[in-house]
């Protein structure tokens, strides 16, 4: 009798601890996110950066980084999709040499690929590939037909839907080329909801966006106060998924060149960050807050991260 009281108390012990563990899983989250690390003056080295000295709260709750490893050697998976407003104007031809040669300065590894804002979606010029000789076969001049894209905003949505890659250890990054002009939200307004869908959206991908404004065909897209809307929204989305926004006043660049360096200088900087998070309720994007101290350094984090739990699919 007595053993049969004894077995079923470690049994019952056995389903406690089982219970606990399942509990404290179910109430746990993770994520991981791309930081830019850049060093005062570029080829200098990063200071010591570790988990350890980096602070962080995702939606306002003490979080705990469980990994921060730069994104070098066999780590460097880079995907890069360059999407061009359909809409831009047609002087834009004078700056794809400059894209052709930034494309042709990425590592031998990385995988890129020219998308076209056409119609509310992002026509893929073809598929991403390392040869960019052949990448560059699908960059020409745009159409310049005013309201062609639709909205960027759905474009982007549309590419961080339907990225054209299912490799879960590429860092997927994204150049948009465009004003940002909504044609459906002709005002800034932070939470223009084809805005917000697009930075979940780009979130839930894993995407870091940047763009280079450049003016879109159309009198609305003329003006001063719609390009100052325009630029605001897409420093919004680059802010949002860890990314930057270039421009130079409310007129087109000069050139490039710059702000294509620049952003190779930041692929060439870049660290996966993981981290676990308190959880409850289903997986979701939420806001994010990193403070890292690198003396001589810049850091740049996403302001919004996907949240999935621990041992689960992404939802």
């Amino acid at each position: 009798m007595r053993r049969i009281r004894t077995a079923v108390f470690v049994t019952a012990g056995a389903l406690l601890l089982t219970a606990s563990a399942f509990a404290q899983s179910e109430n746990q989250g993770q994520g991981q996110v791309i930081v830019t690390v850049l060093p005062k003056h570029d080829g200098d080295a990063v200071g010591n950066v570790s988990a350890q000295s980096a602070k962080l709260k995702v939606n306002g709750k003490e979080s705990s980084v469980t990994k921060f490893v730069p994104l070098t050697g066999e780590r460097d998976s880079l995907e890069l999709v360059v999407l061009i407003d359909s809409a831009s104007r047609t002087s834009l031809g004078s700056q794809l040499e400059d894209i052709a040669r930034f494309i042709k300065s990425l590592p031998p590894n990385a995988r890129a690929a020219i998308a076209y804002m056409q119609n509310g979606g992002a026509a893929m010029a073809g598929p991403l590939s390392a040869d960019h000789a052949e990448v560059l076969k699908g960059l020409h001049m745009t159409a310049g037909s005013a309201g062609s894209n639709g909205s960027p905003y759905f474009c982007l949505s549309d590419l961080a839907k339907r990225w054209p890659s299912e490799d879960a250890n590429a860092r997927r990054e994204v150049l948009m080329v465009t004003d940002g002009v909504d044609q459906y939200n002709l005002r800034f307004d932070p939470a223009d909801q084809y805005v917000q869908a697009a930075i979940a959206d780009s979130v839930r991908a894993r995407l870091v966006v940047y763009s280079i404004y450049w003016r879109g065909q159309g009198r609305i897209d003329s003006t001063q106060y719609e390009n100052n809307a325009g630029q605001n929204l897409l420093l919004t989305v680059t802010d949002a998924t860890g990314g930057k926004s270039f421009w130079e006043g409310t007129g087109n660049p000069v050139s490039f060149e710059p702000y294509l360096d620049e952003l190779s200088r930041r692929l060439r900087n870049q660290y996966e960050l993981s981290f676990v998070t308190p959880l409850k309720g289903k997986s979701e994007v939420e806001t994010m807050k990193l403070k890292f101290s690198v003396p001589g350094c810049e850091v740049n984090a996403p302001q919004q991260v996907f949240v999935g739990r621990v041992g689960a699919a992404q939802e």
